[in-house]
């Protein structure tokens, strides 16, 4: 469970799982956030949260019986966010450095990618994927930017089986090659978009091929050569905002 408190004028924001939508209905919170809003917090009976199920649901709720274990709240209001129009999920290589990974997976949360896919390529440097610690890392970025939808995060894919299950009508590949490629905001869009981004050492030639051959549009984010994170980022903000 992850949590992140916000500025004095709005209340706590909290991720649960499950959360009840019907109005006036006691629950109980989880022992980590029970924990937060009790010990942290010190919040008392009559103060008010809201939660967010990631699934689009926010309910404001107002404590009933604080405790460190299994805080008692009861359900004020609820409404339900509707699911962004552009549906954008990024395809992007592992890197070695595993913090450079999590620091694009926390920004493009914040910028409303709806899913994220870890790509293996030939050229991608191996790591460990704690799938654990980069879901929290999505969570705690989804509250910061209080936002009501989490990203999907996949486990680690092949680059062949991303490219053979891609079933999105745009379908786009960043690469570095000297060919004829567009910029992101002259390619005609959908709202249902996947993005691939290579590792430091680009996709292999016969990579970019395959992508080719299989209906992906290349592009180009920019005249300088970027790291894999960069390129994520840039990436999903001109998609988000073209």
């Amino acid at each position: 469970m992850t949590f992140v408190t916000f500025a004095p004028m709005s209340l706590p924001f909290f991720y649960e799982e499950n959360i009840p939508l019907n109005s006036n209905s006691s629950f109980t919170l989880s022992e980590e956030t029970s924990k937060h809003c009790a010990q942290v917090l010190r919040m008392k009976a009559g103060e008010q949260l809201q939660l967010t199920d990631g699934n689009g649901a926010i309910i404001t709720a107002a404590i009933v019986q604080p405790d460190k274990r299994s805080t008692t709240v009861q359900n004020i209001t609820a409404i339900q966010v509707p699911k962004p129009v552009r549906q954008i999920t990024i395809a992007i290589s592992l890197l070695k450095n595993a913090s450079r990974f999590e620091w694009f997976l926390e920004k493009a949360t914040e910028i409303g990618i709806t899913q994220i896919i870890p790509l293996l390529c030939t050229r991608t440097e191996r790591q460990h994927f704690r799938h654990d610690r980069m879901e929290n890392i999505v969570i705690s970025a989804m509250l910061q930017s209080q936002q009501a939808w989490l990203p999907v995060l996949h486990e680690p894919k092949a680059f062949d089986k991303v490219i053979v299950e891609a079933d999105q009508s745009s379908k786009l590949i960043a690469h570095c090659l000297e060919t004829s490629k567009q910029g992101i905001p002259q390619v005609t869009l959908t709202n249902n978009i996947l993005m691939l981004i290579g590792p430091e050492g680009d996709f292999t030639p016969e990579e970019i091929n395959d992508c080719l051959s299989s209906g992906f549009t290349p592009v180009t984010l920019g005249n300088t050569r970027l790291r894999t994170e960069t390129a994520g980022i840039t990436a999903a903000v001109l998609l988000a905002n073209t």
